[in-house]
């Protein structure tokens, strides 16, 4: 099978494509880096000609409310758009554990946003929801303190490792 990663040469990705490869896929890491763009759709009617499957695990280069919808929006249309033209014969994303829980968070709406669209894409899909990973652990506390305070969140964490996020199982056919 051909599975294409966007955000493949990111953390989860790269670990993503992997697997795949090791389980006797043939897994293509599309990102910028490698020529695909989903904002602008460079790239992208090539590396999904001829795929089976694209995994969407790419993430907005800035956490601003509107900056992170933007993006979720426009790649997500853009990639829906053009893996329905290449007949992708399904669609899978990275999501957040509690998107839906969480509506005051500007990343967590933009979650929702991109979950809502992959939905109507009339696509079959997965959405895979996934809690933080232990490896943004020391960015997270770094980001945290302030004059050597660290401010922890109001809520537990319960992180995970990328390489259980990447693990492969069967479609789960939504959310």
């Amino acid at each position: 099978m051909v599975v294409v990663v966007i955000g493949g040469t990111g953390l989860i990705g790269r670990n993503l494509v992997t697997r795949l490869a090791a389980q006797g896929h043939d897994a293509v890491p599309a990102a910028p880096s490698t020529g695909v763009n989903t904002l602008t759709g460079e790239g992208l009617k090539e590396v999904l000609q001829g795929a089976d499957v694209v995994v969407d695990v790419s993430n907005s280069p800035s956490f601003a409310d509107d900056d992170v919808m933007a993006f979720f929006r426009t790649s997500t249309t853009t990639l829906a758009g053009a893996a329905a033209e290449a007949g992708i014969g399904h669609y899978v994303a990275l999501s957040v554990v509690g998107t839906d829980r969480q509506p005051g968070v500007g990343y967590f709406r933009a979650k929702v946003a991109q979950e809502e669209l992959i939905a109507r894409s009339g696509l079959p899909f997965s959405i895979v929801r996934a809690t933080q990973f232990f490896e943004f652990a020391g960015g997270i506390a770094d980001g945290s303190t302030a004059d050597g305070v660290v401010r922890l969140p109001g809520a537990g964490v319960q992180p995970m490792a990328a390489a259980d996020v990447a693990a492969i199982g069967a479609p789960a056919g939504g959310v």
